[in-house]
C-alpha cells in the first residue's frame, strides 16, 4: 500500500476515533441524567406484568358488556375471577447480589442512549459529510431531527403497543401449578433489547431517505428485491424465541422496508429522462 493511501486511512481512522469519543462522552452524560429516572422507568417496564395496560382495560370493557348482555355466560365461565388474576400485583425476583445495580446501570445506558441520539446522529453526520456535496451537507438538521424521531416512536410503539402484548400472552400460560416466576435480569435485558430493535426497525426510511437521495439506492432496487427483505425479516425475527415475539419483530421490520421503498420513490433522487433517438427520428 502507497504512502498517499496510507495517509488519508489513518486520518479518517482518526477522525473516527474523535466521533466515537465524543458520543462516549454524550453517552456517560446522558447515562448520568437517566440514572435519577430508572426506578421509574424500571416500573413503567413492569405495568405489563401487574395487569396494567390498554388489553386490561380492553378486557374489562368486554367482559362488562357479557356481564350485560349474557350473565349466565359470565357467570359460568368465572370472567371475574379471571379479571381479577390478570390484575394480580405480581413482582420481579433476583437471585444475585449486585443483580438489581447492573439492571439500573442497563436502564440508564439505553435511557441515556435515547437522550443523546441527535448528538450521536450529529457526530455519525459530520464523519461521513466530507463526502458529500455542499447541497447534500444542508441535510444535516433533518437527517438528525427525523433520526431520532424515528428511533423513539419505534421504542415508545413497543413499550406501550407490543411489550403488554408478549407479556400478556406469557402470563396466559398461569395455570393451577404453574406460577410465573420472572426474573429481573431476564425480563429487563428482553425488554430492552427489543426497544432497540425497534428503535432501529424505525430507522429504515430515514435510511432509505439518505440513500436515494445521494443515488446509492432507487425506488426499483427496492421494489424488486422485497422477496429478499420479507426473507431478511424472517431471518431477523428467527432469533428471537417465541413465535409471538417472532412475528410482532417480523411484521413491523418488513413494513418499514415498505414504507422505504414509497420513501425512495416520492423523495429519492429522481434520474433524468434519456431521449429515445429513435421516436426522434419518426417525429
Amino acid at each position: 500500500m502507497s504512502q498517499e493511501k496510507v495517509l488519508p486511512f489513518i486520518e479518517h481512522l482518526v477522525e473516527l476515533r474523535k466521533r466515537l469519543i465524543i458520543i462516549f462522552v454524550a453517552l456517560i452524560i446522558g447515562m448520568g441524567v437517566a440514572w435519577n429516572y430508572s426506578s421509574e422507568l424500571l416500573s413503567f417496564i413492569e405495568k405489563p406484568l401487574k395487569g396494567k395496560t390498554y388489553l386490561t382495560q380492553i378486557k374489562k370493557n368486554v367482559y362488562a358488556e357479557v356481564k350485560k348482555v349474557a350473565p349466565s355466560l359470565y357467570s359460568r365461565y368465572r370472567l371475574e375471577k379471571e379479571m381479577e388474576e390478570t390484575t394480580r400485583d405480581r413482582k420481579l425476583n433476583y437471585s444475585a447480589p449486585l443483580e438489581p445495580f447492573f439492571v439500573q446501570c442497563k436502564i440508564s445506558l439505553i435511557a441515556g442512549l435515547i437522550l443523546v441520539l441527535p448528538i450521536v446522529f450529529h457526530q455519525i453526520w459530520v464523519f461521513i459529510s466530507p463526502g458529500l456535496t455542499s447541497k447534500e451537507r444542508r441535510m444535516v438538521v433533518p437527517f438528525v431531527t427525523a433520526g431520532t424521531l424515528t428511533f423513539c416512536m419505534g421504542a415508545m410503539f413497543f413499550l406501550i403497543i407490543i411489550w403488554p402484548v408478549i407479556i400478556n400472552f406469557s402470563l396466559s400460560y398461569e395455570l393451577e401449578g404453574l406460577q410465573s416466576w420472572f426474573n429481573l435480569s431476564s425480563y429487563v435485558n428482553f425488554c430492552l433489547r427489543l426497544i432497540l430493535v425497534f428503535g432501529l426497525i424505525f430507522e429504515l426510511p430515514v435510511v432509505a431517505l439518505l440513500l436515494s437521495r445521494v443515488g446509492l439506492i432507487n425506488y426499483s432496487l427496492l421494489a424488486r428485491n422485497r422477496k429478499f427483505a420479507l426473507l431478511a425479516s424472517s431471518i431477523i425475527a428467527a432469533f428471537h424465541a417465541d413465535l409471538i415475539t417472532m412475528f410482532v419483530v417480523m411484521l413491523p421490520l418488513y413494513l418499514m422496508y415498505e414504507i422505504s421503498v414509497w420513501v425512495a420513490f416520492f423523495f429519492g433522487k429522481k434520474r433524468p429522462v434519456r431521449e429515445n433517438p429513435a421516436a426522434g427520428a419518426l417525429v
